[in-house]
């Protein structure tokens, strides 16, 4: 039997002092309850005094730990770096203001032990439960954007790819993240992107979440950002499909 952790919970925060606290509690408080090991790693970029307040707290607990650096690295590339460093069978993340209360889990554990490989949280299905919206102009750029992104890339059978609440069996977890790229917020578009690419079986669940009214994304620079690296996924992802075909077809000529 394995002595190591089951999960591995990843929170990316960035400028998050005022929360941390509460969601490293929540958190640990449910997954106290739970019949497995886990082990929570914070990605925390950026000079508020979250990464040094999460140290505070990991000092006294061994299955906290903390990464990142005082410069502001990029969402995508904090939970690359986490999940590099997790151990876990499940490795899984979850916004570090509690947008989705971590008890939702129990819906997502079930689909990984019935053979999915990625388990995805969700807004826009019929089992989702908005307790606070965002604000309109907020859901008709999101609208707006979810059009661009699958004329872009496809995916369109995914409803929600920005819900940030995704986990996954340990070693694909491994295997997209050691590929991904992105270290902005297209991050879960590439993930989601390769593990279709890949094969790999998604499971889309309809989840609790709620609206802060704290957005970090800069409305027009940052549309601006994602928009290219969308393009940056849809011509890598066309560039790595010719390669191998190309490799297949030598494969087969040898």
């Amino acid at each position: 039997m394995s002595t190591g952790p089951y999960l591995s919970l990843i929170l990316p925060a960035y400028n998050e002092a005022a929360t941390i606290r509460h969601t490293l509690h929540k958190a640990q408080s449910y997954l106290d309850r739970q019949q497995f090991l886990y082990e929570i790693l914070v990605a925390a970029d950026g000079n508020d005094g979250t990464r040094e307040l999460v140290t505070e707290v990991a000092a006294q607990d061994c299955r906290i730990q903390v990464l990142g650096g005082p410069e502001r690295a990029g969402k995508g590339r904090g939970i690359r770096m986490a999940v590099a460093r997790a151990v876990g069978e499940i490795i899984g993340f979850a916004d570090a203001d509690d947008k989705t209360p971590i008890e939702e889990l129990e819906k997502m554990l079930p689909w990984l032990g019935q053979g999915f490989d990625v388990v995805i949280g969700s807004r826009a299905v019929s089992e989702s439960r908005i307790e606070i919206r965002q604000p309109l102009y907020r859901r008709l750029g999101s609208m707006g954007f979810g059009m661009l992104m699958h004329m872009a890339v496809g995916l369109w059978d995914i409803h929600d790819t920005q819900c940030g609440f995704k986990f996954f069996r340990g070693q694909v977890a491994r295997d997209l993240f050691g590929r991904q790229r992105i270290d902005g917020y297209m991050f879960d578009v590439e993930v989601l992107y390769l593990a279709r690419s890949s094969g790999y079986r998604i499971k889309e669940v309809g989840v609790c979440w709620r609206d802060d009214g704290d957005s970090r994304l800069e409305l027009f620079a940052g549309n601006w950002r994602n928009m290219i690296d969308l393009l940056r996924i849809c011509f890598g992802g066309r560039s790595a499909e010719k390669r191998r075909r190309s490799t297949e077809q030598q494969h087969h000529a040898a």
